[in-house]
C-alpha cells in the first residue's frame, strides 16, 4: 500500500500554502511558456470533444446536483461577495469596449412613436431595440 498522508493533512497544507504563491502565478501570467490565445485556439478540438462527451454523460446537471444549492450559496457568499466589487471596477475599460457597440446601435435607432400605456403599438419600441441588438452582435460575431 503507498504511503500518503490524510486528506484532511494535505488540504490544510494546500490551503495554507498555495495563496503565498501569489506572486508566481501573476509571474506565470506575466511571462507564459507559450501563448495562451494560441495554445487555447489550437485545442478548439480537443474543447469540442470534450464538451461533447461532457453532454453524453451528463455532467454538467449531475455536478451540479452533487454540489447543491448549499455549496453554491456558500461559495457566492463567501468567495463572490467579497471579489465582485473589485472584478467590477477591475473590468470597466472591458466593459465599455464589450458595450459600446450595443451602445451605437440604440443611439442609432428611430424608434416608433409612443402610445397610450399598455398599447400593442408600443412593442413596435422593443422591436426596434431588439433589431437593433442583433445586426450589433451579428456584425460583432462576424
Amino acid at each position: 500500500m503507498a504511503a500518503i498522508r490524510a486528506v484532511d493533512v494535505i488540504a490544510r497544507k494546500w490551503a495554507q500554502v498555495t495563496p503565498q504563491r501569489a506572486s508566481e502565478y501573476a509571474e506565470g501570467v506575466r511571462s507564459p511558456r507559450s501563448s495562451w490565445s494560441r495554445e487555447a485556439a489550437a485545442a478548439q478540438a480537443s474543447w469540442e470533444a470534450g464538451v461533447q462527451a461532457s453532454i453524453a454523460a451528463k455532467t454538467f446537471s449531475k455536478g451540479v446536483t452533487k454540489a447543491g444549492d448549499q455549496t453554491w450559496a456558500k461559495g457566492a457568499i463567501e468567495k463572490g461577495s467579497q471579489r465582485y466589487g473589485p472584478g467590477v471596477s477591475l473590468a470597466e475599460g472591458d466593459y465599455s469596449k464589450g458595450f459600446a457597440p450595443y451602445r451605437q446601435a440604440i443611439a442609432g435607432v428611430n424608434l416608433p412613436p409612443r402610445f397610450a400605456r399598455r398599447d400593442p403599438r408600443n412593442l413596435l419600441r422593443v422591436n426596434a431595440i431588439v433589431d437593433a441588438m442583433n445586426k450589433a452582435k451579428a456584425a460583432i460575431s462576424a
